[in-house]
């Protein structure tokens, strides 16, 4: 269900529709639509191989259009990282939507609660004070809410740090009203960067045996634990071969950005950033896309087409590159920069100027952004 701001920022720039890809005002952010689906088919047929249920983590992509093709494809639902993605992706279809992190703030929790009461919405907690609360609000608003126990596997950020905190924080829910355990969360995301894959699979398996542990002691209590949700884009060919997981939270497959292609092969670059070079000075280019245009995290952004020249620096409005002789790229002239990561990349535009063909098809908005978004508040 498309909300006004939706079409608002639709219409603003329906006008690229029909133009082709290098046509586009830059910086734009370009879609390749059949990469991205080839991506997609990848990805659900890798999972089907492996016997898991895909669930896109969409804070990657903040897009409706995006996650209903996914849901399309195979994939049982999606994985939100805010209230505000969460609400915007049920308004838009999905019918089971997680959000893979911790909701605090009295106002967050209030909005959770009230779409509690039309959607099906499940919800990580880690601690019990932040469980009555959620229990309370939904309380309130005559809605249910299900939970997943978040269970801290290494990376030392949300989740319970015991399997005994697990066991208590277990029994707190069961008596909260409203709420109701699915199962368990755990991310192994400090393996994403070990690049060595036997590395990266040992680190993995050491997170989902403690992951495991805490799901048969969750049992063995008594509690029903029919989730268990983990992995990412660099360790799905790693926790989705794990029988123990039911559920892959994989988002960054769809684009493939330079930090995961570092990770696992045999994904197309379907995400990439149109730019122009506005200044060219001897072996110097400088094109209009810097840091408030394109992801530079972990991996630095390169020319699609000539990876052979590597960026010097990227200011916030400005990607600065040395080239040499070879290099016919003059003023004016784009090229599509491939982002170092898409997520950060993402969540600086309005929209994607869907691409098939060569040719600009459509624009889907990127909405999920805050609280104002689709009127939520």
């Amino acid at each position: 269900m498309p909300t006004r701001l939706h079409e608002e920022i639709r219409n603003a720039y329906k006008s690229a529709i029909g133009k082709r890809r290098e046509q586009i005002v830059t910086p734009a952010l370009i879609l390749d639509l059949e990469l991205a689906r080839q991506n997609l088919s990848l990805m659900v047929a890798k999972c089907k191989a492996m016997q898991v249920n895909l669930r896109p983590h969409i804070k990657v992509q903040k897009c409706a259009e995006l996650a209903l093709l996914e849901v399309q494809a195979g994939a049982i639902g999606v994985c939100c990282a805010t209230v505000w993605e969460a609400i915007i992706m049920a308004r838009a279809g999905i019918a089971d939507v997680l959000i893979a992190n911790q909701v605090g703030g009295a106002q967050k929790i209030r909005a959770l609660a009230q779409a509690a009461k039309e959607h099906h919405l499940t919800v990580a907690v880690d601690d019990p004070g932040n469980a009555s609360e959620l229990s309370a609000a939904v309380s309130e608003q005559k809605a249910k809410l299900d939970c997943l126990i978040e269970v801290d596997v290494g990376m030392g950020r949300g989740g319970v740090r015991s399997v005994r905190e697990a066991v208590e924080l277990a029994r707190q829910v069961a008596v909260q009203p409203g709420l109701s355990l699915r199962g368990v969360q755990g991310y192994e995301g400090h393996c994403m960067h070990e690049r060595e894959h036997a590395v990266r699979a040992l680190k993995a398996k050491e997170a989902m045996d403690h992951l495991s542990e805490v799901v048969e002691a969750l049992r063995k209590d008594g509690h029903r634990c029919e989730v268990v949700s983990a992995g990412g884009t660099g360790t799905y060919d790693i926790t989705g071969t794990d029988r123990r997981v039911t559920e892959l939270q994989a988002g960054s497959f769809i684009f493939m950005d330079l930090f995961h292609a570092g990770l696992v092969p045999g994904f197309e670059h379907s995400l990439t950033v149109l730019s122009t070079a506005t200044i060219r000075h001897g072996q110097t280019i400088v094109f209009d896309a810097g840091r408030k245009s394109i992801g530079i995290d972990f991996v630095p952004p390169f020319m699609a087409l000539h990876p052979e020249w590597q960026a010097r620096y990227f200011a916030e409005e400005h990607a600065l590159f040395d080239v040499d002789e070879r290099c016919t790229i003059r003023r004016n002239d784009v090229v599509e920069l491939l982002p170092g990561y898409a997520p950060t990349t993402v969540n600086l535009y309005d929209v994607y100027h869907v691409v098939e063909r060569g040719v600009v098809v459509d624009v889907w908005p990127i909405v999920p952004r805050g609280a104002g978004h689709g009127g939520i508040l």
